[in-house]
């Protein structure tokens, strides 16, 4: 196989690169979406509500009913919740802790992975589509350095089809480039509403676990 033969297999190939490019990265942003609003209340009224109800429990050291509320429930602030009333005995600072140590391993790590393949793909795109033309003119170029008596028009539709490459990676990396900002912003909205519920919560668990153990 010649090095022409060899450049415009290569080129054929990263069709198929950049379509799966496009796709993971299409995969990764719908994981996302659900995955935020699987952990996220549905608005911010509903938040306060559930804070207050599992306060007032705390408040009465209802415990056992308190557990109950957030039992089997998995969205972030009442699985963090339950953490904290499970281990309410715990110091405060260990408490904090702990609640820290697994909103990052179980929420925040999967979901970050997920936004890093987001970017990967993005700046793959454009990347691959280069390679994927560059090898396209070297295969039609390298064809005119034979000495065969070829057709500008032929050269043309190989240079044509060989630029569709870089535009197959500009439009993976553009729509998802808007798609990704949107996710931060999204994820950056649940992170605000756990760190304040969550605070909140940490705060009257341990006044009132405290009191209960004097």
């Amino acid at each position: 196989m010649s090095v022409n033969e060899l450049a415009q297999k290569l080129g054929d190939a990263c069709y198929g690169l950049l379509a799966i490019n496009f796709l993971w990265g299409l995969y990764c942003c719908v994981l996302i979406w659900r995955r935020v609003g699987q952990l996220r209340f549905k608005n911010e009224e509903v938040e306060t509500a559930f804070v207050d109800d599992v306060s007032d429990l705390v408040k009465q050291k209802n415990w056992d009913e308190a557990i109950n509320t957030c039992d089997y429930d998995y969205r972030a602030v009442p699985r963090l919740t339950l953490v904290m009333l499970t281990n309410r005995d715990l110091d405060l600072s260990l408490l904090r802790q702990l609640v820290t140590s697994k909103l990052q391993r179980e929420i925040l790590t999967d979901i970050e992975r997920r936004l890093s393949w987001i970017v990967t793909v993005i700046k793959s795109g454009p990347l691959l589509g280069l390679f994927g033309t560059v090898l396209g003119m070297m295969a039609a170029f390298g064809r005119i350095g034979t000495g065969e008596k070829v057709q500008p028009s032929q050269i043309a539709d190989e240079i044509s089809v060989a630029l569709i490459c870089t535009a197959m990676g500009l439009a993976t990396a553009i729509p998802l480039g808007y798609v990704l900002s949107t996710l931060n912003n999204r994820f950056r909205d649940l992170q605000e509403a756990m760190n304040g519920s969550l605070t909140r919560l940490l705060d009257v668990i341990s006044k009132n676990s405290s009191s209960s153990r004097r």
